[in-house]
């Protein structure tokens, strides 16, 4: 069953209004939980490295109108109707905390499919300089940290699980 928003999302002071977009709304997926992406949901981590050549992760701290708010997790949402989870995975993140500076380069990917019609695609990307500020309503704050930090962090449920799988990419 799919539950759709409305089209246009409005009222918050300050907000404005904002276009919904084909992948919005919550759908109950086969394993029987209720999920956010009509055709799945993808997000972003980015990598780039310091002076000494340590990884750094680009991280977003969740407002608290979003999902898990005041937990940081990677820049992500719903899939688009034909979206691949790389592309959309880059819009979102373009709407959260900005287009990256340089074309990012893939290291790889994690899919978290708890379910036979829905999936999360986490991609993972390296760029050549940090970037990111808080684009719209989701997001408060960004930051780069080094790997060991993360950990440390209050992360959002569904990144803290998936960070070991992403943390293997990033130190391939």
């Amino acid at each position: 069953m799919v539950v759709r928003v409305g089209v246009l999302v409005a009222d918050a002071p300050g907000l404005g209004l904002m276009e919904r977009r084909t992948g919005d709304g919550f759908m109950r997926c086969s394993d029987g939980h209720v999920r956010w992406g009509v055709f799945g949901a993808a997000g972003v981590v980015f990598v780039v490295h310091d002076s000494h050549g340590e990884p750094l992760v680009m991280l977003q701290k969740r407002s608290a109108m979003a999902h898990e708010g005041g937990n940081w997790s990677c820049a992500g949402g719903a899939l688009d109707l034909g979206e691949t989870p790389y592309e959309g995975a880059l819009r979102e993140a373009s709407e959260e905390v900005g287009p990256p500076p340089s074309p990012p380069r893939l290291l790889g990917q994690y899919v978290f499919e708890p379910a036979t019609d829905w999936k999360y695609t986490t991609v993972v990307v390296e760029v050549d300089e940090p970037f990111g500020a808080s684009m719209n309503f989701e997001t408060d704050e960004v930051d780069w940290f080094p790997l060991d930090l993360v950990d440390q962090l209050p992360l959002h449920f569904g990144f803290a699980t998936a960070w070991p799988h992403l943390r293997a990419i990033i130190e391939q």
